[in-house]
């Protein structure tokens, strides 16, 4: 019988994947036998030996278009198809204190990472997509991109604007076969949330608040980008999943 939810040899790049969430869906779809393509600015510190060949690494900048442009061409000459890019890159920078101004560079460092570098990754893959008539972009967004969290105006505004781009792209492409989603993470446990995780007040806060009762794992995240990326999903696009232990439900916004 027929594996839907397969993505044996499918050609997939993840930008951010160093570390972090991209690094455990690095290695979490190569264990399923994709060939992945990670993009970032710093080589992960570990790959498992037994997946070496089916995570290949490219130091990229994907604030630079040219440098995308260069990356993209690389992946498509040598494999003769993309199937999935995965925006994953992103940065966050949260103001100290309550009633702190925020900074013009963090603002300027997190839209150019979240949003306008999902931009360039996302216009340059359609060219190579457009030539398959199939394709599926999976966008990595957040909760914040539904609720306002404080402190952090330009992660909210990168994730609000990283989803509405997913939908803008939905809407443009859909007739060529190339499929865009988004997922939304809740409060996962990673390098950037470490500092919030180890202070047992902001933990247990955020815990509370998650139906489920925990933070999340970055490979809680491995199961809906293979269903994304996967003919499982061949029928939707335009729309957003939320991983997020039931923190919008919790929120009354279900």
């Amino acid at each position: 019988m027929e594996n839907l939810f397969s993505i044996k040899n499918k050609v997939i790049i993840i930008t951010g994947a160093g570390r972090g969430i991209g690094y455990q869906l690095a290695v979490g779809l190569a264990k399923h036998s994709a060939r992945i393509y990670s993009l970032d600015k710093k080589f992960a510190k570990k790959i498992p030996k037994n997946l070496s060949s089916n995570i290949i690494e490219i130091k990229c900048d994907i604030t630079d278009y040219s440098k995308i442009k260069q990356a993209f061409k690389k992946i498509f000459v040598k494999e003769k198809r993309i199937d999935v890019l995965i925006n994953n890159a992103g940065v966050s920078f949260a103001s100290q204190k309550k009633n702190q101004s925020y900074s013009e560079k963090d603002w300027i460092q997190t839209i150019n990472v979240n949003l306008t570098g999902s931009f360039y990754c996302s216009q340059e893959v359609i060219k190579y997509m457009l030539k398959q008539r199939n394709g599926s972009i999976i966008n990595i967004t957040s909760i914040n991109a539904e609720l306002g969290f404080p402190r952090n105006p330009a992660y909210n505004a990168s994730k609000g604007g990283l989803k509405m781009l997913g939908k803008a792209f939905a809407k443009d492409w859909s007739k060529f076969g190339i499929r865009v989603n988004n997922i939304g993470p809740g409060y996962i446990k990673t390098e950037m949330t470490s500092k919030r995780f180890t202070n047992k007040k902001t933990r247990l806060e955020r815990q509370n608040q998650t139906l489920l009762g925990r933070w999340g794992e970055p490979d809680d995240l491995i199961g809906p980008c293979i269903f994304l990326a996967s003919d499982a999903s061949k029928y939707m696009t335009g729309q957003d999943l939320y991983i997020d232990g039931g923190w919008i439900t919790n929120s009354g916004l279900s």
